[in-house]
């Protein structure tokens, strides 16, 4: 499956604390086509897993994970960086080939 490390745990709770839209019970983290390298991630906040849906749990910290997205995520490690080289998540791949500039995108 996927880890999530201590920062990227601490900036979902700030952000789920944060979230005005209702009731957020965790976060859809997955792959879904496009990008300019094949593959983009997903990351977006939803109020109940899907079926199907493997659910992660870090320190409260729920992580919704589709069967599909498992395959090309498997051993990914999810981060959050506050550095001079910007701000924002970031996913260190071991099953990505090749991955854009931005960090957003990869190809298996």
């Amino acid at each position: 499956m996927i880890t999530l490390t201590e920062k990227a745990i601490s900036e979902v709770k700030k952000l789920m604390s944060q979230e005005t839209s209702g009731a957020t019970a965790g976060v859809r983290v997955g792959v879904k086509g496009g990008g300019c390298s094949g593959l983009s991630y997903i990351l977006n906040f939803e109020k109940e897993p899907r079926l199907d849906d493997n659910i992660l749990d870090f320190d409260g910290v729920k992580i919704f994970l589709d069967p599909k997205s498992a395959i090309y995520l498997s051993g990914t490690q999810l981060d959050f960086s506050d550095g001079l080289n910007g701000k924002g998540f970031t996913f260190t791949n071991p099953n990505a080939q090749r991955t854009c500039g931005c960090g957003s995108s990869f190809g298996v």
